[in-house]
C-alpha cells in the first residue's frame, strides 16, 4: 500500500517566475567595503518597518548582503538609523495583545 501511494505522489516543482536575478549594486559599482556612516545608502536595505532586506529582495550578493547587515546594525548602535519604524501608535489593528479581547486567561 506505502508503494503505490509514493508512486502517485508527484514532486513539486518551484514556481516560474521568469524573472532575471537582480545584479548586486554594491559588485557594479565596484564598491570594496560598505560604510555605515552612508545612511542614505543603507536605507534602501531597510523595509518600512525597519527590517534589513534580505539577498532576494534586496539583490546583494552574498559578501555585501553580510558588509550591509553588519552596517546597518553599527549605524543603529550609533543612533544613526532607527531599531524599529515610527508611527506605530496609530495603527488600528493593535496588534497581538488586542485578539481576545474579552478572554480570562
Amino acid at each position: 500500500m506505502a508503494g503505490k501511494n509514493s508512486e502517485n505522489r508527484r514532486k513539486r516543482t518551484a514556481p516560474a517566475t521568469g524573472g532575471r536575478r537582480k545584479s548586486c549594486f554594491f559588485c557594479k559599482s565596484k564598491v570594496d567595503e560598505i560604510d555605515y556612516k552612508n545612511i542614505a545608502e543603507l536605507r534602501r536595505y531597510i523595509s518600512e518597518k525597519g527590517k534589513i532586506r534580505s539577498r532576494r529582495i534586496s539583490g546583494a550578493c552574498r559578501r555585501h548582503q553580510r558588509q550591509v547587515a553588519v552596517a546597518v546594525k553599527r549605524a543603529r548602535e550609533m543612533a544613526l538609523l532607527p531599531y524599529v519604524a515610527e508611527g506605530r501608535e496609530d495603527r488600528e489593528g493593535g496588534g497581538r495583545r488586542d485578539r481576545g479581547g474579552d478572554r480570562d486567561r
